[in-house]
């Protein structure tokens, strides 16, 4: 008994004089651990400094439900309809599921983003002057000349953008929030902009044909056949079809209305350069300590 108490001291005290070497060497080194911890902040500091300012503009939709007028009375003559030999299929979903969907897709960017942006501010954007209102660009792009070293392809602005755009649903409200990140605030606030109005012309332009088409097949449908309740069916396909169609060219806001619209933003959102800093602060003198360590863990085998 006595012999495991003896035991369970000495390893006590060697514990104790293990925390005073430790704290020993690291006070013998406290220079090279101030030196690295002072380096590791000030390359921290200078590397925040080199960041651009982000902006970030942001806008609150509302889901305009446009459609629900025209899918009810598309059910109340949908069996008649059915009789008269004519097909009545409804899409599953508003347009505003879809919009959340086409939104991300490259077909979107590439026909409608891509050609009502100017490329040089997503790919080649270095810093914007706050005074001046100018953005000053990478040594990729030629401003004077308007020529790149080497064109971005659409599939390499596509991902760009991707990365600068936000686009949610908040499912318990459905409403959609969508934002932009550039280091220019106008161009962010442009861009959010853009977005939201392509969306309305893609869905309103693609309902408007369709609606359309619809109209010139009930018409040719109506001048082919002499039935008195075919031809009523088509009549009442057809004035729901023009109702269809005027709701679409009255509304510009067709799928997202602004709760919110965007903003030119006073106040960046990134980088965080306190963070920068602190984030260096503690990785130098983490690394000077374990630097310290590993020194003089292997300095008793070196003299060996």
């Amino acid at each position: 008994m006595k012999d495991i108490q003896k035991h369970n001291d000495y390893e006590h005290v060697d514990e104790e004089v293990n925390i005073v070497k430790i704290l020993q060497d690291l006070w013998e080194n406290k220079l090279t651990i101030i030196f690295s911890t002072s380096l590791f902040s000030i390359l921290a500091v200078l590397y925040s400094l080199s960041l651009p300012d982000i902006y970030t503009s942001q806008t609150l939709l509302s889901p305009v439900g446009s459609e629900g007028g025209s899918s009810q009375s598309m059910n109340n003559i949908g069996g008649l309809a059915s009789l008269a030999g004519i097909n009545l299929s409804t899409s599953s979903g508003g347009n505003s599921a879809k919009a959340l969907q086409k939104v991300g897709t490259l077909s979107f960017f590439k026909d409608n983003i891509l050609p009502n942006i100017f490329l040089p501010d997503l790919m080649a954007a270095k810093s914007w002057d706050a005074d001046t209102n100018i953005i000053t660009y990478e040594s990729n792009y030629n401003l004077e000349t308007k020529t790149w070293d080497e064109t971005p392809t659409t599939q390499e602005s596509y991902k760009d953008f991707m990365s600068l755009m936000t686009f949610a649903q908040n499912y318990d409200t459905g409403f959609v929030t969508v934002s932009i990140k550039h280091k220019s605030p106008y161009v962010a606030k442009e861009w959010v902009e853009l977005i939201v109005n392509q969306l309305n012309y893609f869905f309103r332009s693609y309902d408007k044909k369709e609606a359309q088409l619809s109209m010139d097949f009930l018409n040719a449908q109506i001048a082919k056949t002499s039935y008195t309740e075919i031809n009523q069916v088509i009549a009442q396909l057809l004035q729901n079809k023009i109702q269809q169609l005027t709701l679409i060219e009255a509304n510009e806001s067709y799928v997202f209305s602004f709760l919110d619209p965007p903003m030119v933003m006073e106040q960046k959102t990134e980088p965080n350069r306190a963070s920068i800093c602190i984030l260096g602060f503690i990785l130098g003198g983490m690394l000077s300590i374990l630097f310290v360590f590993v020194r003089e863990f292997f300095s008793p085998i070196k003299n060996k």
